[in-house]
């Protein structure tokens, strides 16, 4: 399937919007402009575009239209895609302030009219490459560290299974030795029939010729000699390959199992990611002070909006959503989540103050799956972790 390469530029001033299309036109060649309010969703669900370009005089309104269609389009939230907000002077350091948080992909310097025209193409050819590259069918950093930890526990399986196989084949050479040593004791038995006690007493009792008697454990020395020695050693023998075969197996497999140890040394070094989202401040502060020693890596996020960025830009292993929060709820916000197909495994549990019972319902409904109350007590969020990211 082909890169989405279109491009979508947003603002409410006709005049405006039509030079920063003919600007981009010059280089790109799929790009449409949105300025009637009302269909702001209806422009952007139909175009889906890789890259919004929001073109409005200020940021106030550059912020209300944005937020605007995250709240009221069903997409927007799912759409991968890249926003580029174009700025004037004044207001630059806000802007630049703003895409920190992730708020916006990206800037350019653009008001008063094509200041920095220029880097809105380099900007553009930026974002597309970048939502080329998320749409890759490629594993993310957490993925691999998951399927690298399950792959570090071949070796353990393999020298399990090896070893097992060697006492398998050891039992197996037992009891061919053993059955040889039985057989040997039974003919031995046999044949002391025919000693010259045991010929005296048959002869005596059966009136047998002793020429007869002679030749029978003749033969039954022969027999033990020349076949059942000789099958028994066949026996055995047969068993040594396999045993060889074991050990063989186990030097070739030396080396693979080194990188296997490498891999899971690497895996080590990279801690589960885990995403806090809560509009206090002060709470995220708290969080990464009690789970300073956990073993995971935490970003933070204060609002829906900068969650679903944060979950596109890295896609973490854990997420702790706060069930107030500015813009839309945390149950709403893990609503969408989970119907982004490549986020719906993502474990979500609910922070609350309170277990009512319906926004415990609604909270399960949406996809989450266990609750943290406030005030966080450190061990209740270790074990939470420990048992969630199988760190047990």
């Amino acid at each position: 399937m082909s890169a989405n390469k279109n491009i979508l530029v947003a603002a409410e001033d006709v005049d405006d919007t039509n030079i920063v299309r003919e600007l981009l036109c010059k280089e790109f060649d799929q790009v449409f402009i949105s300025t009637d309010p009302d269909k702001a969703v209806q422009d952007f669900e139909q175009h889906s575009p890789a890259v919004l370009v929001l073109a409005f005089p200020t940021l106030a309104r550059a912020q209300s239209y944005y937020l605007g269609l995250y709240r009221l389009s069903a997409r927007a939230h799912a759409h991968p895609h890249r926003t580029l907000i174009l700025c004037n002077k004044a207001e630059l350091q806000e802007v630049y302030s703003l895409c920190k948080k992730d708020h916006f992909s990206s800037y350019v310097l653009f008001w008063p009219l094509g200041y920095d025209a220029t880097r809105l193409g380099m900007e553009v050819h930026h974002a597309l490459r970048q939502v080329a590259l998320n749409e890759a069918e490629t594993p993310t950093t957490s993925e691999f560290a998951a399927q690298a930890r399950r792959i570090a526990g071949l070796e353990a399986l393999l020298e399990m299974s090896l070893t097992q196989g060697s006492e398998h084949i050891a039992a197996g050479q037992q009891v061919v030795e053993q059955s040889g040593d039985d057989i040997r004791v039974a003919l031995d038995g046999f044949a002391s029939r025919f000693s010259t006690q045991g010929q005296q007493q048959l002869r005596e009792a059966e009136g047998v010729d002793i020429s007869v008697l002679e030749l029978l454990q003749s033969e039954f020395a022969r027999l033990q000699t020349e076949q059942i020695d000789v099958h028994l050693r066949t026996a055995s023998s047969a068993l040594q390959p396999v045993s060889d075969w074991a050990k063989q197996f186990r030097q070739n497999m030396a080396p693979e199992m080194e990188s296997v140890r490498g891999l899971q040394q690497l895996t080590e070094t990279r801690k589960p990611l885990v995403l806090v989202v809560d509009d206090d401040a002060f709470q995220h502060k708290l969080v990464a002070r009690l789970l300073k020693d956990a073993g995971v890596e935490l970003m933070f996020a204060l609002s829906s909006q900068e969650a679903m960025a944060a979950i596109h830009r890295r896609r973490p292993e854990l997420i702790f959503m706060d069930i107030s929060l500015p813009d839309l709820s945390g149950i709403e916000t893990t609503r969408r989540i989970k119907a982004i197909e490549s986020f719906a495994s993502i474990p979500v549990v609910m922070i609350t103050g309170h277990s009512k019972k319906d926004v415990v319902v609604e909270s399960l409904k949406a996809g989450a799956c266990d609750f943290v109350v406030k005030p966080f007590d450190k061990a209740v969020l270790l074990k939470k972790f420990s048992t969630l990211l199988h760190m047990e």
